[in-house]
């Protein structure tokens, strides 16, 4: 789910850039890594990387109990669900600097203007997700600095966001029963 969620947000994104520019040769979002397998920087110039950086389970929501479907006239018991807030870094590279902070100003008016996703506005998520909800999220230069640090490559000009509630269901059933349909109490006989 983590990959169609990005996957998602970066279609959104282009599809919004084509419409607003003309173009999505400038400022394209394409999901992956900041850094290739030799350790060189992976951003393309004129693109925007969109990275996952980290992963949170949202506590506040948790589910405790097991879920309960009916699949094929039979009762399934499935994990609860497991919602995530995930942090994705934007970084822009392009030909200069003014550009640069174009393109994040793009993907800044984007979420700004659409901060929230759901199956049934944007029929392409998978339902599975339900909704993402997108937040700016603002970190000191020490926290900037350590995060680029930990990416292993040097400061590129870039935002982070976080996507909450991104949802992944388990389809691995626990058990499997027949509906309870009569719960079998006659109160006349007690």
């Amino acid at each position: 789910m983590l990959d169609v969620a990005v996957t998602f947000l970066a279609d959104q994104f282009n599809a919004y850039l084509l419409r607003r520019t003309g173009s999505a040769s400038l400022g394209q979002v394409v999901p992956g890594g900041i850094l290739d397998e030799k350790g060189n920087l992976a951003i393309a110039s004129g693109t925007v990387r969109l990275c996952l950086v980290n992963i949170e389970e949202e506590r506040v929501l948790r589910e405790q109990v097991p879920a309960r479907i009916m699949r094929n006239g039979r009762e399934m018991v499935l994990q609860p669900e497991l919602k995530l807030n995930l942090t994705l870094l934007f970084a822009a590279r392009m030909n200069d600097y003014p550009l640069t902070l174009k393109a994040l100003s793009n993907v800044l008016t984007f979420f700004q203007g659409s901060p929230a996703f759901s199956a049934e506005d944007y029929p392409s998520l998978d339902p599975r997700i339900g909704r993402i909800v997108m937040e700016l999220y603002s970190v000191g230069p020490e926290t900037l600095n350590q995060l680029w640090a930990a990416v292993g490559a040097k400061y590129q000009p870039s935002v982070l966001y976080r996507a909450r509630l991104v949802t992944i269901q388990d389809q691995e059933p626990l058990g499997f029963g027949a509906p309870i349909t009569d719960i079998g109490l006659d109160l006349h006989e007690r």
